[in-house]
Parts: C-alpha cells; sequence; structure tokens
C-alpha cells in the first residue's frame, strides 16, 4: 500500500514536519508575489524573478558549504535550530514597505532553508532503509511540495476574502514553529563525523558530476527550473495583466499548477516500478514542453476570452512533467552513493540543481516584465528541449547498478579486490559508486 510508509513513527512525524513547513513556505511565495505586485506594480516579476534568485544564490552557496561545517552536529537539534530562526525572521515580512528589504529578509531566511534542507533530506534515507519503502518516501515528499503547490494557493485564495496579503505570512510562521516541533518529538539517526569542512563539499561535487546518471539529471535540472521558474515568477503577472484577473486568481492557477503535479507524484512509484527512471524523468521535461507549447500556441492565436483555459491547461501539463523529473532523483542520489558518502551527495545536488534556479528565475523575471506569456513560453521552451537532448548524451540508456571494472592501481593483496564477483584478473564486479577506490567511472 502506498501510505504503509507512514506505519514508521519516525518518519511520519518527519514527513509532517516537511508538510506543515512547505506549506506555510508556499503561503510565503504568494504572499511575497503579491508584496512585490503592491510595491513595484509592473515590474512585479523582475522584483521577485530577483528575490528568488537571491534564495538560489543562498541554496548554491551555502548548501554544500553549511552540510560540511554541520556534519560533527547532531541533526535533531540542528533541525529544530534552523526552523526556529526561519519562524523569527518571517515575523519581520509583514512590515516590509520597501523592495530592499524583501531581498535582505528573503537572503536570511532562505540562507537557514539551505542549511536545514540537505540535511533533512539526507536523514530520510537513513530512517528508511528498504529501498521500496524510501521509494514511497520520495513520492510522499514530492507530495508534500506539491502541498506547497496546491493546498497553500487554495488555502491563500480563501484567506485573502478576509484578510490581507500580508497576514498570509502568519501561517509561514505557523508552519516552522510546527515543524520544529514535530522533529523534536522523534530520535533522528546519528550520523558518521566527516573529517573536515572542504573534504566533503569537494568530494561531493566531484563525486557528482563524475557520475553519469547524475549528470543526466543536472542536465534535467535545467528543464525543471525554465518551466517551473515561468509559473513561480510570473503567475503573478499573467493572472492581473493577461487574464485580467485578481488575487485569487494568482493563487487559483498555482493551484492548478500544484495539483496536476500531485496527481503526477502520486502515479509515479507504479510507474517507476515498470519503467527506468531516465525515460520517467526525460518523458516529465517532454510533457512540460508540451505545456510550454499549448502557452504559445495560445498567446499567438487564442482570443481573450480563452485565455484563462490556455493558462491553467498549460500550467497543468507543466506542473505534471516538473514532478515526473523531480520525484526519482532521490533513488539516483541513493543508488549512487554509500551511506557515508549520500550526505555529500545530497548536498551537492541541492546546490548544482538549484544553480540552474538561479539562472532561471531572474531570466523568467525579465521576460515577464519585457515580453508577455508569448515570448516567455518561447524561451522556456527552447531550454527544457536542449536540456533533453544534453540529458540524453550525458546518461546512458545503459545504467547497471552492478559493474564490472579493474583496479590496476591497487596492489594484488588489497582486500577490496576479495569483494563483488570476480570476472578476471585483478577486475571484479559489484555495485558501482564514485568515491576514493573508485574516482572515475568506467567504461561500459
Amino acid at each position: 500500500m502506498f501510505l504503509e510508509v507512514l506505519t514508521d513513527r519516525t518518519y511520519r512525524h518527519l514527513f509532517a514536519a516537511q508538510a506543515t513547513s512547505l506549506i506555510g513556505t508556499g503561503m510565503m511565495t504568494v504572499a511575497l508575489g503579491l508584496l512585490a505586485y503592491n510595491l513595484a506594480g509592473d515590474r512585479a516579476t523582475a522584483v521577485l524573478g530577483t528575490a528568488l534568485a537571491i534564495k538560489m544564490v543562498a541554496y548554491v552557496l551555502v548548501a554544500p558549504v553549511a552540510t560540511a561545517w554541520t556534519a560533527r552536529w547532531a541533526r535533531k537539534p540542528f533541525l529544530v535550530s534552523m526552523d526556529l530562526v526561519r519562524a523569527a525572521l518571517v515575523l519581520c515580512l509583514p512590515f516590509v514597505t520597501a523592495i530592499w528589504q524583501i531581498y535582505v529578509l528573503t537572503a536570511l531566511v532562505q540562507i537557514c532553508s539551505a542549511a536545514f534542507s540537505p540535511t533533512f533530506q539526507a536523514t530520510i534515507p537513513d530512517v528508511l532503509t528498504d529501498e521500496a519503502q524510501y521509494t514511497r518516501a520520495l513520492s510522499l515528499s514530492r507530495l508534500a511540495y506539491d502541498l506547497e503547490n496546491l493546498l497553500s494557493p487554495l488555502l491563500a485564495a480563501l484567506l485573502l476574502g478576509v484578510i490581507s496579503f500580508r497576514g498570509l505570512f502568519g501561517f509561514t510562521l505557523a508552519g516552522f514553529v510546527s515543524s520544529a516541533i514535530l522533529v523534536m518529538t522523534v530520535p533522528i539517526p546519528r550520523r558518521r563525523n566527516a573529517a573536515g569542512p572542504r573534504a566533503p563539499v569537494l568530494q561531493g561535487m566531484r563525486r557528482y558530476l563524475a557520475t553519469p546518471r547524475l549528470r543526466g539529471m543536472l542536465a534535467l535540472s535545467f528543464a525543471e527550473a525554465a518551466a517551473g521558474s515561468l509559473v513561480i515568477v510570473n503567475t503573478v503577472i499573467y493572472a492581473h495583466r493577461w487574464l485580467g484577473g485578481n488575487d485569487r486568481t494568482v493563487a487559483f492557477s498555482m493551484a492548478i499548477f500544484g495539483g496536476a503535479s500531485m496527481i503526477a507524484a502520486l502515479s509515479l512509484p507504479r510507474l517507476l516500478n515498470r519503467l527506468a527512471d531516465r525515460h520517467v524523468m526525460q518523458g516529465g521535461a517532454f510533457v512540460a514542453a508540451a505545456g510550454l507549447v499549448v502557452l504559445v500556441a495560445g498567446a499567438a492565436s487564442i482570443p481573450s476570452s480563452a485565455r484563462e483555459a490556455v493558462l491553467w491547461m498549460s500550467w497543468a501539463l507543466i506542473g505534471a512533467g516538473y514532478a515526473a523529473i523531480l520525484t526519482p532523483g532521490g533513488r539516483l542520489l541513493r543508488r549512487s552513493a554509500d551511506a557515508e558518502g549520500r550526505p555529500a551527495l545530497f548536498a551537492a545536488q541541492f546546490s548544482l540543481s538549484h544553480g540552474c534556479w538561479l539562472v532561471m528565475y531572474p531570466i523568467a523575471g525579465w521576460l515577464g516584465t519585457l515580453g508577455g506569456p508569448l515570448l516567455g513560453g518561447a524561451v522556456m521552451l527552447g531550454v527544457v528541449l536542449a536540456s533533453v537532448a544534453l540529458s540524453a548524451l550525458l546518461w546512458p540508456a545503459a545504467d547497471p547498478d552492478v559493474v564490472a571494472h579493474s583496479h590496476d592501481d591497487l596492489p594484488s593483496d588489497h582486500p577490496h579486490l576479495a569483494q563483488g564477483e570476480q570476472v578476471g584478473d585483478r577486475k571484479h564486479a559489484h555495485p558501482f559508486v564514485v568515491d576514493d577506490l573508485h574516482p572515475t567511472w568506467p567504461n561500459i
């Protein structure tokens, strides 16, 4: 059963912590978009794109360093403290009156998030050691992110009838506080100590980029970021200016995107039992591309009376494709590292994938300011298709876990040579990951 993974009490509480935190974060995203529109008007997409780019700078620069420096710290107090610091910072957001204040507070909140998220993600495979359970947990994790995109905008749409958008920040505060309380209620597995701060940062990046399937996943991260940033940054201006709607139109359009993503995430465990991760992720990129085609075609030829249907159909396709690209990523990371190297690899993925968003967020923002859906959709469609082509080159279709390889650099009596299946002189086969004994990927 899909939800049987929730019978594990530790994971159940961690999932609840993730869900409540993300619902609050989703409310903050809606509120920030409306705050930017309130302060900047037609320049709102540029302001929001810049604010989200600042978020990505924090993720790219802070995540791997924070993972390395905190490797000796106990996970529970670290996660709880990051939740509480974020809650304190969110208290300031309702009182923002200038654009520069949005940038400063966004930077501080996201620095804490960049330290929190890789540690949280790397904890889950230590809690759920069974592959099938972990796969279900990945889909539930995707579901939690979709709650951010679906439930948060729907709640925002309802609440905006009785409170101002600044009041939505209170729900972000409640989400972070609830997350901290839930994390405090469960035991969290200890992690091994790392040798020092620089080694995990550099090793995580090197091992990630030396693994073909992860290079392919990074290419697809550009497709995910291109389509996703168009939705997240430009929904506010498309809803107000292109559709002639209001704040509730913004929230409902975001909910369409999140709802389609949620439906896709719930169907993925069964699909991943039949198809390779590579096929599912590349297929998801093509679905997102189809959504962009709908947007471009609609913006070029559809009368204004039908624009709402065009936007919602486009956002639904992009949401489904977005989930299909993103959800299998944890499986690939787990296949590509041992338990000791997994936190550094998760941090590398967190940093590199958010580097893609760092590039795409400001592009999406300026596309929203300089042009409408036709230009934005066309540019992002080109990025998505180029990303799929690059992933096909970097990620071979033949991607076995067990790889035969030789160790000409090791002495003949090295104990590692006795491990796995012997297939020749100084050559053996076992589940292959890039590590100190296997610094490069063998030709297969």
